[in-house]
């Protein structure tokens, strides 16, 4: 066999294989002519779409984010406890103050061991040695100075070790933005993350993550963007005095970025604008995205522009400005699989606008072993409309059926059962899974040229001798297909309908999808015989009510539902 022009310049699919059947699907359907070959097999094989144009969409338009709405990028930060962990003070690069403690230890020529206070003009005094200037010195410093001071008196055989044992608490203001703004106790080494979560962390609506001023005695020590800190892990380290004073500013200008990144927040600029790229970093997007949507006002009115993903690089975001990332790049391909009696791989990439009859042109199978007239699609969104169908049906039912009033007890009594095989029928039903099952047969024997989407599952059964019964049939079971039998025939075979069969409602299931009443069928090798059960009540139109959703069940499961 040879495969299907437009297939082979797309795709790799199938060698040919002897003895194999061809199916081609002409424009009017597939037919098998006597040479067994299903048509001519031209496809048209030119350009499945014109992707050159980098601003193809987008696929929707959902609604404008408002920036309230959106978490701030570094709303979750005083979630990691820094309250919790007081720093001890003896980081490198703590400067020593009045109020600090140092041990000394030195033997050798001199014995001394002592703890010594940092006095109010900074020095520590050290027996025999006199004081020693240690104020604003690291610990490194203070032992260097320490240790020059012994040797100058006692310059050999003498060994020194000096620590930094502790710092005095100081008090820090933490005020503005902030959730509790009051005084908070910690060491000078403390983090501001450590006072600002001792003050309940960032007023989210309000605050600012990226102007956080400290003050002492009326001017600016430090300002600190916690965005360096979020992104990069950077973060200014002041020494805190008693008495400072943390500031959070008011929120800046922000931005809303949505859509298929890692980090979708509100996000606050240092200026009034930034560019596309910047946006891409902060947000960090996920994988398969293609294009933006950037949509704000301008001083000429609002403005709304799609972008492929590297043209917003250049872009300029200001504030205000919602940008939505999507993975909007259509494919030139689709996927599909096959199962049931074949030749070849299960699954098979195609041309966006492939239709069923040029890759069944593509497709061997085993001449005597397959029933052609019996392909069918089994389709997702059909399996979805099915669910939904059904599911619409069931609130039509209680609706209908449940929540009118009582005029006597009797009548309530029967409301009552009522309602107990309503719920117990709606539990049931809602249980079931529709197959999604596209019935694609003509009854001309020709199958529908419809065209593929992705995800499609092309079901191409095998040859079958059998005729299956189920549903309320006293014995439900498999028997061999007998050309000439009826319906009845096989019900009777079977052991007759059960007491709770509805002989109205008696259908026959052909394996292309195809569901209709016994009456108007005529069997074929492979069908299923479905026996639907009576509804259980004397209301005629609730009885009629279920009998519709048992139908409608069993045309999308073949299932008969057990009442």
């Amino acid at each position: 066999m040879t495969l299907s022009a437009a297939l082979v310049a797309s795709l790799c699919l199938l060698p040919g294989l002897a003895g194999a059947q061809n199916f081609v699907q002409p424009s009017t359907g597939i037919s098998q002519s006597e040479s067994g070959s299903l048509g001519d097999g031209s496809v048209d094989a030119s350009p499945r779409a014109d992707w050159s144009n980098p601003r193809y969409g987008p696929v929707d338009n959902p609604p404008k984010t408002q920036l309230d709405e959106l978490p701030p990028f570094g709303a979750n930060l005083f979630e990691g406890g820094f309250r919790g962990t007081m720093a001890d003070g003896l980081n490198s690069n703590y400067q020593i103050k009045p109020g600090d403690q140092v041990t000394l230890r030195a033997w050798g020529a001199v014995e001394i061991e002592q703890t010594m206070p940092v006095d109010a003009q900074g020095n520590v005094f050290i027996p025999s040695i006199g004081p020693v200037s240690v104020q604003g010195m690291t610990g490194q410093q203070m032992d260097s100075a320490v240790r020059s001071a012994i040797k100058n008196v006692y310059p050999k055989d003498v060994e020194v070790y000096t620590n930094l044992q502790g710092v005095q608490p100081v008090g820090v203001f933490v005020t503005g933005y902030v959730d509790s703004p009051g005084r908070y106790a910690g060491t000078p080494s403390d983090s501001v993350l450590y006072f600002l979560d001792q003050a309940g962390g960032i007023d989210q609506k309000l605050g600012s993550y990226r102007q956080i001023r400290v003050e002492r005695n009326g001017r600016t020590v430090t300002t600190i963007d916690l965005y360096d800190f979020l992104i990069d892990g950077d973060i200014p380290r002041p020494q805190f005095k008693d008495g400072d004073t943390i500031v959070v500013e008011e929120r800046g200008p922000a931005i809303a970025v949505t859509g298929d990144v890692k980090r979708e927040y509100r996000y606050e600029l240092q200026g009034q604008q930034l560019s596309g790229a910047d946006v891409k970093q902060l947000a960090r997007l996920k994988s398969g995205v293609s294009h933006v949507l950037l949509r704000g006002d301008r001083a000429d009115g609002p403005m709304a522009d799609y972008f492929a993903l590297n043209e917003f690089n250049n872009q300029t975001v200001k504030s205000g400005d919602e940008v939505l990332f999507s993975s909007d790049k259509r494919a030139d391909t689709i996927v599909v699989e096959v199962q049931g009696s074949y030749y070849g791989p299960s699954r098979y990439a195609l041309p966006r606008n492939a239709h069923l009859g040029e890759f069944l042109d593509a497709i061997s199978v085993p001449r005597d072993m397959t029933s052609v007239r019996d392909i069918s699609i089994l389709r997702d969104s059909v399996a979805e409309q099915q669910e939904a169908a059904l599911e619409k049906s069931l609130r039509r039912l209680q609706t209908t059926y449940l929540g009118y009033p009582a005029r006597t007890a009797e009548e309530g009594k029967i409301q009552v059962q009522q309602a107990q095989l309503i719920k117990q029928f709606v539990e049931e039903a809602s249980e079931v899974e529709p197959s999604g099952q596209l019935v694609v047969a003509r009854g001309n024997g020709n199958i529908a040229n419809v065209r593929l989407q992705d995800g499609d599952v092309i079901n191409i059964p095998e040859s079958n001798d059998a005729i299956l019964l189920s549903g309320e049939v006293t014995m439900p079971q498999a028997v061999v297909y007998t050309p000439g039998m009826s319906v009845e025939d096989y019900i009777e075979q079977a052991g007759g309908l059960t007491s709770r069969a509805d002989d109205d409602q008696i259908l026959v299931a052909h394996r292309n999808g195809a569901v209709v009443p016994a009456d108007d069928a005529r069997l074929r090798a492979g069908d299923e015989i479905i026996v639907l059960p009576a509804a259980p009540t004397s209301n005629i139109e609730l009885g009629k009510s279920i009998t519709q959703i048992l139908y409608q069940i069993a045309v999308a499961t073949k299932v008969a539902l057990d009442l």
